[in-house]
């Protein structure tokens, strides 16, 4: 696989049973690119292996005088200069191809992990988490896959260099072959403290990050209660905390790197004694003394890949951990037994909802908590849950992913027994997982907005029946467009030019509600559920905006969950669910009149207030239960 090959038609299917065994896959996916890589790196190494016994064959040409051999010599010395050049680049290129490819893939693996999961993926990995392991930690794990052709290399150079040493010069190639396994050796009983440092910081980290990115996301909210402050010495004092990790972490990788260069010095050291002795005595030549000591000197290079590789794994084992504990969720979809998605009504068995074909049908949860988790019901989300498997490490686990899992594992098991939201009498989980989608569209109470034009916002997959300018104006956007032509030049006054931030961060947090409402209308699903689709408007654009659904909806399934009597008054039937089950259906108003806890809910009475009003046998006008709302 090449570079420009990218990305993969298909990422494969990883181990996820551990972090080391995701790396092992990876790495055994990528055995072409780390072959070729090692093949470079042994011509690479092998070369400069070769220069000191040319070295010495000039040395002791010029001690006996011989000016071919000194020519011969010199000729050899640089042959070896050009393989060594073309030895680099390539391995350099070639080492690289395979930590870009290697990151690719596993960005690839994740960005499909989280379009199958959706929303679900945020309740089993905090988000700043997930983007932790999308940018910092793929670039770890490439780290590793890179490293391991250059060890690869290393290690297959170093016994060639001390197999030829051996052959050479016996004497001085035995001291040689015994040190370097030492040194290869030293730094082992210290890796296993400086990962546990450098798990330290990572984590310590990642909460950094995850304050930041809450911080970030809620500034107005903060300004607004004057709790920037109290926020920005919360990330400063976990800033202070990932520095002091950090110092210590690097404490310890500084430690190894002087034992890596103490102990290489002691060895070079002996050498030259001892040669220096033998030389004396003569029984070694100046040349072999010469040749010995710059293949000594030489192979502490190679070495240097063994403290790579070894800080590599240390930094990657961690961040391979933290992408399995995403890649390991999975869906409970079951076998898809329909080809295509039907139309009809949609029903849920678990609460007795039913919203019929072509109505606007409004659904009030007493609980905001129970109409988020209905509407995801409703579109078919399944519960998520991570595999398991017996011969896991479970050492290498995430403890936060063993607790979490043990909290909500109740949880879950309940919901993956329950039936199955039925669409014309066919549960959606039997249904290919495009045509659900296609068939059913579920727009959270909290809509994310992706950076890029209005027009690339609006570029959804749809039936075509619906255009951008249609759906724009059903969601009351035309302040949305008049700010976006004023708040860039560059495109002509063309709103649909203008490009909007990260989340829509520069948007208010109705307009960013309507903007994801046009979205979801624009796509013109068979089924379209929304999850309190108005509760950043006020009452007036409330109004406008509910009947501009229902008008262009009209003869399409919508599903709304809202308490506001503006869109409650508008739907062709109210459902009330209440702890888990409807326990009434009917107009807005014939509800108001008829049921306690519906007025409750709609008009924010409380207990008491109801009570007061029952023991009294005070009738209530409709126009006093609206004043009320």
């Amino acid at each position: 696989m090449q570079i420009r090959d990218l990305p993969y038609p298909d990422p494969g299917d990883p181990d996820v049973r551990s972090g080391p065994r995701f790396l092992l896959w990876l790495g055994r996916n990528q055995l072409k690119g780390q072959l070729r890589s090692m093949s470079w790196g042994l011509l690479h190494q092998c070369s400069i292996a070769g220069l000191p016994p040319a070295v010495g064959l000039a040395v002791q040409a010029v001690v006996d005088r011989s000016g071919s051999r000194l020519a011969w010599s010199g000729g050899l010395i640089a042959v070896l200069g050009m393989l060594i050049a073309l030895g680099d680049t390539m391995l350099h290129r070639t080492a690289v191809t395979n930590w870009i490819t290697a990151a690719a893939r596993v960005q690839q693996l994740l960005a499909r992990r989280t379009a199958e999961l959706g929303s679900a993926l945020t309740r089993r990995v905090a988000a700043g988490e997930v983007v932790a392991v999308s940018t910092g930690d793929v670039e770890k794990i490439g780290w590793f896959v890179e490293a391991l052709s250059r060890f690869a290399a290393a290690a297959a150079a170093l016994v060639l260099i001390c197999a030829g040493l051996l052959l050479y010069l016996p004497s001085l190639g035995i001291l040689v072959t015994l040190a370097v396994p030492l040194l290869a050796l030293a730094v082992l009983p210290l890796l296993p403290r400086a990962t546990r440092r450098a798990d330290l910081q990572r984590e310590k980290a990642g909460k950094a990050t995850e304050l930041a990115s809450d911080t970030v996301a809620g500034l107005r909210v903060l300004r607004g209660i004057g709790g920037e402050e109290l926020f920005l010495g919360r990330y400063r004092r976990a800033s202070q905390e990932v520095r002091e990790a950090a110092v210590r972490s690097a404490r310890m990788w500084s430690l190894i790197s002087a034992i890596q260069v103490l102990l290489p010095g002691v060895l070079l050291i002996s050498l030259v004694v001892y040669g220096a002795v033998l030389a004396r005595d003569g029984r070694i030549d100046v040349g072999q003394l010469v040749t010995v000591y710059s293949a000594a000197t030489l192979l502490l290079f190679p070495l240097r890949h063994f403290e790579e590789i070894a800080m590599a794994y240390s930094f990657s084992r961690p961040s391979a951990q933290r992408a399995v504990r995403v890649l390991s969720l999975r869906r409970t979809d079951r076998p898809s037994t329909v080809d295509a998605a039907p139309a009809g009504d949609l029903y849920d068995p678990v609460t007795g909802l039913m919203a019929p074909a072509g109505l606007f049908t409004a659904v009030v949860c007493g609980d905001p908590d129970e109409a988020g988790r209905l509407a995801e019901r409703l579109g078919g989300h399944a519960q998520v849950n991570a595999d398991t498997d017996a011969d896991a490490d479970k050492s290498e686990r995430a403890p936060e992913a063993e607790g979490g899992a043990r909290d909500s594992s109740d949880e879950d098991a309940e919901e993956r027994s329950a039936p199955s939201v039925l669409l014309g009498g066919v549960p959606l989980d039997e249904l290919p997982l495009d045509s659900a989608r296609t068939a059913v569209l579920v727009q959270d109470k909290d809509p994310v907005l992706l950076s890029g034009t209005l027009r690339e916002l609006l570029d959804v997959p749809s039936s075509g029946r619906v255009t951008a300018e249609e759906a724009l104006t059903a969601a009351q956007c035309g302040d949305v467009l008049d700010s976006l032509a004023q708040a860039s030049l560059a495109t002509d006054g063309d709103p649909m030019a203008t490009r909007i931030t990260e989340r829509g961060r520069s948007l208010s947090g109705g307009q960013r509600q309507r903007l994801a409402l046009a979205r979801s209308l624009v796509t013109d699903p068979e089924a379209l559920v929304l999850d309190e689709p108005t509760s950043a408007v006020d009452s007036h654009t409330e109004a406008r905006v509910a009947a501009g659904i229902k008008a262009l909806r009209q003869g399409r399934t919508t599903v709304a969950f809202a308490s506001s009597p503006l869109l409650l008054d508008l739907a062709d039937r109210v459902v009330l669910v209440h702890r888990g089950t409807v326990v009434a259906v009917g107009g807005h108003r014939e509800l108001l009149h008829t049921d306690p806890r519906y007025r409750a809910v709609v008009t924010r009475e409380t207990d008491d207030e109801i009570a007061a009003l029952t023991s009294r046998g005070a009738t209530v006008t409709i126009e006093e239960i609206e004043e009320r709302a």
